[in-house]
């Protein structure tokens, strides 16, 4: 074999690498990883740690005493809401994450997964995962958090010392706080319509590439 035929299959196969990317083969799917990856990550890194940051030096209970303070915010907050946001974020990127390393590693480009049967369920299945996860983190929040903070916690502190029995607690920025929820719970839902919008692209275009055939 030639030199010459040698770069060219050589640069053949750059040029078709250079095509391969971990971008999703949809316009929402795009979208929505911009949504995701910036939005969505800078107003809970950013704003997240503004609102909730110091909550746990400013949460005081009656009397104000640092034991009782740290059982009931404990109780108030069995996981602070800033790990919640980040776990979910992080488990929810997991099934298109799995799908892109797969898609990298067979050099499958974004035409290929639309073009080919096999490719476009996977996808599917992986967009339908992240819907799921969503569903889950969006009941979970609801359980968790609720959808108000209300200024008062009544902190029941008597497995601590039976003297203390329910006890009145100053939740902070309780208003702050209701808002950012608010929007996290938008968020979700922003997240979920967005999923269900590049189901129906992927089964749109599906149906026009085989319709062209």
């Amino acid at each position: 074999m030639s030199l010459g035929s040698l770069s060219g299959k050589r640069g053949g196969n750059e040029q078709h690498a250079a095509r391969i990317t971990l971008r999703p083969p949809t316009v929402i799917g795009q979208f929505h990883t911009l949504f995701f990856g910036s939005v969505r990550m800078f107003f809970l890194g950013v704003l997240g740690f503004a609102v909730y940051g110091n909550e746990a030096l400013h949460f005081s209970c009656d009397p104000d005493r640092r034991e009782l303070n740290l059982y009931c915010y404990n109780q108030f907050r069995p996981i602070t809401p800033q790990v919640f946001w980040a776990l979910q974020l992080v488990t929810v990127l997991v099934p298109g994450a799995v799908f892109h390393l797969y898609a990298a590693c067979k050099n499958i480009d974004q035409e290929e997964i639309l073009e080919r049967p096999i490719y476009t369920v996977f996808y599917i299945i992986s967009v339908l995962l992240r819907i799921i996860l969503e569903v889950i983190a969006f009941w979970l929040q609801s359980h968790l958090f609720g959808f108000q903070v209300h200024p008062l916690y009544m902190c029941d502190a008597s497995a601590l010392e039976k003297a203390f029995n329910v006890t009145k607690c100053m939740v902070p920025e309780h208003f702050e706080k209701t808002i950012f929820l608010s929007a996290m719970y938008t968020f979700t839902v922003i997240t979920i319509l967005l999923c269900i919008a590049e189901i129906f692209e992927i089964l749109c275009r599906r149906l026009g590439y085989l319709n062209n055939q």
